[in-house]
């Protein structure tokens, strides 16, 4: 729980950012977020330079706290990714939620990429833009063929690495403590590590700095080349990387464990995602196959004849049943993703996919530094 202080800094710093580039035709927005602790003050900055029309939380990270807040000043609706896959029930919720205005979108993992092209083409509105905050929601966008507006990414901006590698920590810290609550420790489990990218690198280094022997995978060569370098075994193959595996930490965003993937996991393991379960794990495949039970707090044995392993948070992030928090470095990037909606309001830009200029990424971190050095 912040203190009244410390978000009174917070939300200083987000009206300073908010204020740094004049808007000249405040856009709508649709909001899909985390809503954890902590999160108001950046819907609050939101508000300051656009219409909130709509704050869509990620189902699986929802502080009430946080929710009773935003629900006493802005609409909250439901998310769901299988009715956002449907270009239809896409333009349909915006024609009931921005009928005919300009509508910016900010966006955690390329909830709006399927229906992008559609909404350009029906909408009764204008598109101004998206703003989008992942990797794995930024591969989704740039997958399109000709982006029918611009599209602001955050996800790799330097910005993000601090919280990148304080997630990866986080992610480590969880799965241990999930594990823990079996009577079980991490140590004497060597570990698989699906995924090689910033989340990747961060969970392999924490691991490897608690002694505990780490294999990588990654389906990009050039990654397991870098894995390497930093002293980690790589596996040419999934199958290879799962065997002998006591915990295994998915940290693609892109399905690292597919249904007959479930088949290699040595028994007795331990699964952990750095997200969704829809996006990390075939889990629905595995409903006539495996018997499920609840062993412990967030742990779920998953057993069939000869075969057992146990899944941690039903698959999805760890780190969000202890808060998932990385201090005021989140900061950094919810300041460039106000920063990105700034310019969208401000003036046109070109459809395609674009980035906050490094001027201000640099005045971003100035400011940051101002307000939270030593109180990070």
């Amino acid at each position: 729980m912040q203190e009244d202080f410390e978000r009174g800094r917070i939300t200083a710093f987000f009206r300073r950012v908010a204020d740094r580039i004049p808007v000249a035709d405040r856009p709508s927005t649709l909001v899909i977020t985390h809503l954890l602790q902590g999160r108001p003050p950046f819907l609050h900055a939101v508000a300051r330079l656009s219409n909130v029309a709509a704050v869509l939380p990620k189902p699986r990270s929802i502080d009430q706290d946080a929710l009773r807040e935003i629900k006493a000043t802005m609409q909250v609706d439901d998310l769901n990714r299988a009715r956002f896959g449907d270009p239809g029930q896409v333009l349909a919720y915006l024609e009931s939620r921005v009928p005919r205005q300009r509508v910016a979108m900010l966006d955690i993992g390329g909830y709006f990429a399927p229906a992008l092209d559609h909404l350009a083409a029906q909408f009764s509105g204008e598109i101004v833009g998206v703003v989008e905050d992942t990797e794995n929601g930024h591969q989704r966008y740039a997958e399109l063929d000709k982006p029918p507006c611009p599209i602001f990414s955050v996800a790799r901006s330097p910005l993000k690495d601090p919280e990148d590698y304080l997630v990866g920590q986080s992610v480590v810290f969880s799965t241990e403590a999930l594990v823990r609550t079996r009577d079980d420790i991490l140590h004497g489990r060597p570990a698989c590590v699906i995924g090689y990218g910033k989340l990747g690198r961060s969970i392999a280094a924490m691991l490897h700095a608690k002694h505990i022997g780490v294999t990588v995978y990654d389906t990009n060569p050039i990654r397991r080349l870098q894995a390497l370098s930093q002293g980690f075994r790589t596996a040419q193959t999934l199958a290879d990387g799962l065997a002998g595996a006591g915990i295994v930490v998915c940290a693609t965003g892109n399905l690292a464990l597919k249904e007959d993937d479930f088949a290699c996991i040595p028994n007795g393991a331990y699964i952990a995602s750095v997200t969704s379960s829809d996006d990390e794990l075939e889990l629905s495949a595995l409903h006539d196959l495996y018997t499920r039970a609840q062993v412990s707090d967030h742990v779920t044995r998953y057993s069939t004849t000869g075969h057992y392993f146990y899944m941690l948070a039903d698959g999805n992030a760890v780190n969000f049943l202890h808060g998932a928090s990385v201090g005021n470095f989140i900061l950094l990037v919810q300041a460039e993703i106000l920063a990105a909606l700034a310019l969208l309001g401000s003036r046109e830009f070109e459809p395609g996919m674009w980035e906050v200029p490094g001027d201000i990424r640099k005045w971003i971190a100035a400011e940051w530094l101002r307000y939270f050095d030593g109180v990070a």
